[in-house]
């Protein structure tokens, strides 16, 4: 997917996913220079299917990602399959270090680069993750509807995911693990909603013809389930522009780590924008689509205002030169005329 690299652009793109996508779009449309630097590791590469995503409802991830792709070069947009690996000032744009050696430099940068799960130390998370083992009920709820849906004591947001899981299903067991003790009103909401609870330790995942029958705790016992919900630590993934002073902090939620930004995308480093997960640790598809498009155009927009200011600036010194020699002139015949 890479294309003949051009030295300079207006503006790098770096990840490829469905913020950065729709931005590098958005930009190509406006008339910009683009380049698009992914490193091919979309977050939702294990899923069959993108969901509730209008008109595109149930599409493969990588489908997606490659019509995205088209779409980005028929406009004129460039491609890049490499890795940033740092980016550096310089003067008011940046230099974009690649790992293949290369680099280019950039007026403005939309950071796009999403996110890592950080699942908890159970043998068997990863190697299901996506699958049967989930996270988000806008994404999967419907695929796992009415099945028995375990979901695992993980982080802040585990007590609101088996509330939220029980609207798709009425046989929901919460496993507390090695979390602290549910509160008063937890176990009050759970009972008032026929959530189960199984205390003890979770070690491990009984899988059958590579399908999920049930979840192991400590002392053996096996209960049944086909799904497990489970609350990833969510991590930006902002190592690579580390180095303009952008770094992860601590989300609201609790539940991971983000790069902040205002409504549009700005960050707090002048140039560079961010959008999609690696800002919002919760958007969808759609939702970091949208924020790729919004920070494109206010990229855009203030790319806009930097060329009228030089474009009135180089305006202002001929017109400066032609009113002076006016003034000189005029002054030069009325002294002719004795005045």
């Amino acid at each position: 997917m890479t294309d003949q690299l051009e030295y300079g652009c207006d503006v790098v793109v770096v990840g490829g996913g469905a913020a950065g996508l729709s931005g590098a779009l958005v930009l190509a449309r406006a008339r910009r220079s683009v380049v698009v630097v992914d490193a091919g590791e979309p977050r939702n590469a294990p899923a069959d299917g993108v969901h509730g995503l209008l008109a595109r409802d149930g599409m493969p991830p990588a489908e997606l990602l490659e019509r995205g792709r088209g779409e980005v070069r028929s406009y004129g947009g460039q491609l890049v399959a490499d890795a940033v690996t740092g980016v550096d000032r310089d003067g008011p744009g940046f230099v974009v270090a690649l790992a293949g050696g290369g680099s280019v430099r950039a007026r403005r940068l939309l950071v796009t680069t999403g996110l890592v799960d950080k699942l908890p130390d159970v043998p068997g998370l990863r190697e299901r993750w996506g699958r049967d083992v989930l996270h988000c009920p806008y994404c999967h709820g419907w695929e796992v509807r009415d099945r028995p849906i375990g979901v695992l004591a993980s982080g802040p947001m585990s007590v609101h995911q088996a509330l939220l899981f029980r609207q798709w299903s009425a046989d929901v067991t919460f496993f507390t693990h090695t979390r602290p003790d549910l509160t008063d009103e937890q176990w009050e909401q759970f009972a008032a909603r026929g959530i189960a609870v199984v205390d003890g330790e979770v070690t491990g995942l009984e899988i059958v013809d590579d399908r999920l029958e049930g979840v192991r705790l400590a002392d053996g016992t096996l209960i049944r389930r086909t799904a497990l919900v489970v609350a990833a630590r969510m991590v930006a993934r902002a190592d690579a522009v580390a180095g303009l002073g952008l770094r992860a902090v601590e989300h609201p939620s609790g539940a991971g780590e983000h790069v902040p930004t205002d409504a549009a995308g700005r960050t707090d480093v002048p140039g560079v924008w961010a959008a999609g997960n690696v800002t919002d640790p919760s958007a969808q598809v759609g939702a970091a689509a949208a924020a790729g498009a919004l920070a494109a155009a206010q990229i855009n927009a203030d790319l806009m205002a930097e060329e009228t200011r030089d474009a009135v600036a180089a305006y202002r010194v001929p017109f400066s030169a032609v009113a002076e020699a006016r003034v000189a002139g005029l002054v030069a015949a009325d002294r002719g005329h004795g005045l």
